[in-house]
């Protein structure tokens, strides 16, 4: 509980040390999240293996469009038995090593995101797992409110893009492409 805890405050110094680079940090237009939902859904021949987490932190600053978003890889339950998460975090993962996942950049379409209605836009950036970063166009929902962003993305991560090994003896078990999906409700700062 103590690990998890430091592990949650360090994100969030993380979290905030990025954002202290966008611009308007402290002034009207950043939005965040602490509980963003992340899904992933590995969908092989002899096994589905799915699992999500709530623990996201990011930031999105609406006057110039950017964004860093940071999901604790060893946040993730839902797997189909407890040495499944062992060997996501222990062996392909590698959690301990690689604590975080994020994604940092921006909105490279021209959007007011200041004004509420529904946006289909995209996202780039780089986006690191397993401590390896590429860039990445990622296609989102954004629905503005007076209150609140919502983002919503499905996309799909190969696992040799990041350097993720697969054993051959479970090569049947694990898919090559993870599907993704996430649903960020983020509010003012």
């Amino acid at each position: 509980m103590v690990q998890q805890t430091l592990h949650r405050l360090t994100l969030l110094i993380v979290i905030s040390i990025v954002a202290l680079g966008l611009p308007a940090f402290g002034q009207k237009g950043i939005f965040q999240t602490t509980s963003g939902y992340v899904h992933f859904r590995s969908e092989a021949p002899m096994e589905m293996i799915e699992a999500a987490t709530r623990a996201t932190l990011g930031f999105l600053n609406t006057t110039d469009n950017t964004f860093a978003f940071s999901v604790p890889v060893n946040s993730f339950k839902g797997f189909n038995n407890p040495l499944q998460q062992d060997h996501f975090n222990e062996n392909y993962l590698e959690s301990e090593a690689f604590p975080e996942a994020t994604f940092t950049g921006k909105i490279i379409e021209s959007a007011d995101l200041t004004r509420p209605g529904e946006y289909d836009l995209r996202a780039k950036g780089k986006m690191v797992i397993h401590g390896i970063a590429r860039e990445r166009i990622i296609r989102c929902q954004l629905q503005v409110r007076p209150t609140e962003i919502q983002v919503t993305a499905r996309f799909s991560v190969l696992l040799r893009d990041h350097q993720i090994q697969i054993p051959r003896i479970v090569h049947q078990k694990i898919a090559e492409e993870i599907q993704i999906d996430l649903d960020f409700h983020l509010t003012p700062r």
